[in-house]
């Protein structure tokens, strides 16, 4: 019986929010120095088509032009049945909202995404946890047709509890509740070669 009424709890949320993708908030005042260093994708809402599956730590850095890049690893299966651990190499490009990059992959990560995405930071304390978003294609009624998106902390382990409930209210805020799966890390990438 508890099921049920939590089930019908979170529908009527889904049937009151507006999941317009122009209507998504992110994070206010986002300070990219601060958002630099290692982070571990602790769940993830997958797109349409082969991305990386788990074991995945992006590493954000900052250049001398002030230009925000990154590098993550994680493990992939390419041509159904051969696993190995990608490395890629994105570099983010500024519009007019600073918590909202245009992501460009490199060399051959550039291979395994359709290339220029969006990377939204939904909401960081920095320190502990971060939530990502991107669209890839907005459907002719404004939602978003095929998204996809990470909650990372700064721990390997996962998410302190506490942020817990922080990180869920976000997941309900971009319309994805219930979307996700858990990103295992493993080692997988510090013994297998790379992609």
């Amino acid at each position: 019986m508890l099921r049920y009424v939590v089930a019908l709890c979170l529908l009527a949320v889904s049937w009151a929010q507006d999941c317009q993708v122009a209507n998504i908030q992110v994070v206010e005042n986002f300070d990219r120095t601060r958002y630099t260093g290692t982070w571990y994708a602790v769940g993830k809402k997958d797109p349409e088509g082969l991305f990386l599956l788990d074991n995945i730590v992006a590493n954000m850095v900052i250049d001398e032009n002030g230009q925000m890049t990154a590098t993550a690893e994680g493990r992939v299966i390419i041509l159904n049945n051969w696993e190995t651990c990608a490395r890629m190499i994105a570099t983010f490009h500024d519009t007019d909202n600073p918590s909202k990059f245009k992501m460009k992959y490199w060399g051959a990560a550039a291979n395994l995404q359709e290339g220029y995405d969006d990377h939204w930071v939904i909401d960081t304390d920095y320190e502990n946890y971060a939530v990502h978003y991107s669209c890839r294609h907005i459907d002719e009624d404004g939602t978003c047709k095929d998204s996809y998106s990470f909650i990372f902390s700064r721990h390997a382990t996962g998410l302190r509890p506490e942020d817990v409930a922080t990180v869920t209210q976000k997941k309900v805020d971009i319309c994805l509740l219930g979307k996700y799966r858990r990103v295992p890390h493993t080692g997988y990438c510090a013994t297998a070669p790379s992609k």
